[in-house]
């Protein structure tokens, strides 16, 4: 099938206006699908009778990785039905592949769960909302970060010992946002739609009657916490002087300066793969942050854990000094390995999965890192790209969230993804596949519920795998 300049499949992308045009149904091109694909058959979740053993679909994962950080991964997995379920994006993708899809196509995050949400500063320094993680990205049906966003929620609830009924509204809320957002992008210009953003200024604007004072007090503080971490903040963290010198104080096994590497890893092939590495990002990023990115002086870089169902892939840390000591700047180059959609959907069209993540996330978010890219793969094929750390990032405290409060975050999330796919060009499409109605709502909360219990189910063979000893789990604090 030929792709477009920009990933996403053109005939496809085509296929609900042609539907619309041999219908006479040209209004909202997309309605004419809902007779193939009925907005009520999203409901439906039944494991097939072949499904794929759960423990072994997510350990075929862990080849290539670290393997002294699996039992890390694993452990983090086995905290709770929701941990696992943040790490579990392989073994969904593999059940969204067999639901009923439009075959409308977006750019798709392919890990869209509610703790992938966030905030984060832009270049021009506020402090945006947006899906922040994008290592599963490819273009796919739009459904499937649908799905999993709803069913995070229901899962989340569950989690916080909601009341049933809430756990059915929050995916209802995320899909009925999703749907409405879509409308709305679906009537605007272009360009209108692509600049389209939000930030948490206008979601404690839009929210401010609806939260007590104790909750407006606490969102202001968050705000004011998030725009404080940037690299000086985290230097506080991660740094330390010895013998006069600045570098990354060891904090094993989440944070392994080089110097410490173990014989799993080389640490001078990593140093030189790194450098020539960074050498490279130098030589892919605009000539005016290439200005600004060579007067810092490379410092020290260690390995650094990240995540749930990333941990064990090669994620490092990158210290670097500017004008002086109270000058620092961190970058992170994360390994970018083949989606987990690619299993289930035609592979990218970029061999380079970094270059994959990138173009990705720039596609689908309203604004990303200045400091985003990727360079071409290290002496043993491994990918990655670069992005800044921790740049005043900061994400919902869902443990402590009231019901209240997380309807509000569906309601915010749910926007927020229906504009990531909307900069696909695909929203006239989707909206008019969803139309006005609840149907869509009412069948994503049937599914998410169903998945629920498909989630819990599979988090008990995952827990039984490790109480006999199958695969190993291994705490990551002593």
């Amino acid at each position: 099938m030929r792709q477009g300049a920009h990933g996403l499949y053109e005939e496809e992308l085509h296929m609900a206006a042609t539907a619309a045009k041999q219908t006479g149904d040209n209004q909202y091109p997309g309605r004419a699908l809902r007779r193939v694909v009925p907005r009520s058959s999203h409901a439906d979740w039944t494991p097939g009778p072949d499904r794929a053993d759960p423990v072994d679909l997510i350990t075929s994962q862990n080849d290539g990785r670290l393997q002294s950080l699996v039992p890390i991964r694993h452990w983090r997995m086995s905290e709770s039905p929701f941990t696992f379920y943040r790490g579990a994006a392989k073994l969904m993708a593999n059940d969204l592949a067999t639901t009923p899809s439009t075959g409308i196509k977006a750019q798709i995050c392919g890990d869209a769960h509610l703790s992938n949400f966030g905030a984060y500063g832009s270049p021009e320094r506020e402090l945006v909302f947006d899906v922040n993680d994008f290592d599963e990205t490819l273009p796919g049906p739009w459904e499937w970060d649908v799905k999993r966003l709803a069913a995070s929620f229901v899962i989340a609830a569950r989690h916080n010992e909601f009341d049933q009924e809430d756990e059915a509204s929050l995916a209802s809320i995320s899909a009925a946002a999703y749907r409405r957002a879509m409308a709305q992008f679906a009537e605007m210009r272009y360009l209108d739609a692509w600049y389209s953003h939000l930030t948490v200024d206008e979601i404690n604007s839009a929210f401010a009657n609806q939260r007590s004072k104790k909750e407006q007090k606490s969102t202001k503080k968050f705000a004011r916490k998030a725009r404080k971490k940037d690299s000086l903040a985290v230097a506080k963290k991660l740094v330390e002087t010895v013998d006069g010198e600045y570098r990354i104080a060891a904090q094993a096994p989440l944070i392994i300066p080089l110097r410490d590497m173990a014989a799993e890893e080389d640490p001078e092939r990593i140093r030189d793969d790194v450098h020539t590495s960074w050498m490279a990002y130098l030589e892919s990023v605009p000539d005016h942050l290439d200005s600004l990115l060579r007067r810092f002086r490379f410092i020290d870089m260690a390995l650094k854990v990240v995540g749930v169902g990333s941990v064990g892939t090669r994620s490092f840390i990158v210290l670097l000094e500017g004008k002086d000591a109270d000058d620092p700047f961190f970058l992170q180059i994360k390994e970018a390995g083949k989606s987990v959609l690619e299993d289930y959907l035609p592979p990218s069209r970029y061999a380079n999965h970094g270059q994959r993540v990138t173009v990705g996330q720039r596609q689908m978010q309203a604004s990303s890192d200045s400091f985003l890219g990727f360079t071409p793969g290290d002496s043993a094929g491994r990918d990655y790209y670069w992005r800044q750390l921790k740049d005043m990032k900061a994400s919902a405290d869902v443990d402590s969230a009231s019901p209240a409060a997380m309807q509000r975050f569906a309601q915010i999330c749910g926007w927020t993804l229906a504009r990531a796919h909307a900069r696909s060009g695909v929203a006239p499409s989707i909206a008019g596949y969803l139309g006005s109605g609840t149907v869509f709502d009412e069948a994503i909360a049937d599914f998410a519920v169903a998945y629920a219990h498909q989630n819990e189910s599979d988090y008990d063979a995952f827990m039984a795998a490790i109480n006999s000893g199958r695969i190993e789990a291994r705490a990551d604090q002593d």
